[in-house]
């Protein structure tokens, strides 16, 4: 019971010589107060429920006009000994496991490798449930960034960053601020409840760890009263992740090939200035004008973690980049979905125009060959 008043310490949430009572000059309704997260839990539930209808019934009709399909893919034949080393050892063996399996299944090495990878394809998400996930998260980001573009614009810490400290902590919070912030912290907290039955992709721990990172990070600079720099990160952060899920939308349907490619272009570009050059330079200026103070050491740990997170993703991003300018043949984009398809496609193109080529070239051949024998039978 004596640790409770310990966690509100205005030595650990405040920079020297603020204390609580500074903000008395605000009204209870114009003050942050931790109670206040208590409405991200329902928000979070409300957003789930939003998904599910807008994935049920909205997304379909949106991917047919894209023109999203679902692939046809060739189901591995029953095979019990291949499934239950599929399902308790590995996806994806190696070659002296391959040469184990061959003598216990009495099957050559080709039919092992067609079998574990026609199996992990059974696997895989199908298109329109990737698509139905970047279209409610573009949905939503879009949503987001233009009501917080629209509340944030006219203020003066917009244009101005030293305005975010002015007469802190006495500084009255907007109803819109307020609602833009739960709003944010309800949709990362309905990403977490739904991670574990989302598409697992590559980087899912990386996930968790921002999902979690960015919820503290709102909770804490909510209560600490930093409201004006927390709203521009999150503008911040809204930016880039519309033109990433507008980009994976159009990827995942038929014919958008340069549409996607353009706005992988423009959100890399907008992602690498805003996640590695403005981000950063956001929260350092608090130095300048308070000492340092247990929360300050917090707010900046956290502010940390995302920069990592963001620097781990922007190196996929520039991997991915070299990959399609190398024709590697794999993609990845900020989320770790390696984008098989795209590679497979492009190889099976090459290989088909390869052997176009070999048959009217062997059939030229023949035909030349018939012909200077039949010259010389005359």
């Amino acid at each position: 019971m004596h640790l409770l008043p310990d966690v509100w310490r205005q030595d650990y949430w405040l920079p020297p010589g603020v204390t609580w009572k500074d903000m008395d000059h605000l009204a209870d309704s114009d003050r942050p107060q931790p109670l206040d997260l208590l409405i991200a839990l329902p928000l979070a539930l409300g957003f789930v429920a939003l998904r599910y209808v807008f994935e049920r019934f909205f997304a379909p009709s949106m991917g047919r006009c894209l023109g999203v399909r679902n692939r046809l893919q060739v189901t591995a034949a029953p095979s019990p000994k291949l499934e239950s080393f599929y399902t308790k050892r590995s996806r994806q063996p190696t070659q002296s496991e391959i040469v184990s399996l061959m003598s216990l299944c009495g099957k050559t090495q080709r039919q092992i490798e067609t079998w574990f990878r026609r199996r992990r394809n059974q696997d895989r998400p199908c298109q329109t449930k990737k698509f139905g996930e970047a279209a409610w998260r573009f949905f939503f980001y879009i949503t987001a960034f233009v009501a917080g573009l629209a509340c944030l614009v006219d203020r003066p810490w917009f244009w101005d960053r030293s305005e975010c400290w002015r007469k802190y902590p006495v500084q009255p919070m907007e109803r819109a601020h307020y609602w833009y912030y739960m709003l944010e912290l309800g949709f990362y907290g309905s990403l977490l409840l739904r991670i574990s039955v989302d598409i697992k992709r590559k980087d899912f721990k990386e996930q968790v760890i921002h999902h979690l990172a960015t919820i503290f990070l709102l909770s804490f600079s909510y209560c600490a009263n930093y409201i004006r720099i927390g709203t521009l990160v999150m503008l911040l952060h809204d930016s880039s992740d519309i033109l990433l899920e507008s980009a994976k939308m159009f990827n995942y349907g038929t014919g958008w090939r340069k549409t996607c490619d353009t706005l992988f272009v423009v959100f890399a570009g907008v992602f690498l200035v805003t996640r590695l050059v403005i981000f950063p330079s956001k929260y350092v200026f608090l130095l300048r004008v308070f000492e340092p103070f247990v929360g300050y050491y917090l707010f900046n740990t956290l502010l940390m973690v995302l920069q990592a997170l963001h620097i781990f993703w922007a190196g996929l991003i520039l991997r991915m980049s070299v990959d399609e300018d190398k024709g590697g043949e794999e993609n990845v984009d900020r989320d770790g979905d390696y984008c098989w398809e795209r590679s497979k496609d492009t190889l099976n193109s090459k290989l088909s125009m390869l052997t176009n080529s070999c048959v009217l070239n062997n059939l030229t051949n023949h035909r030349a060959s018939v012909a200077d024998r039949m010259r010389k039978a005359q």
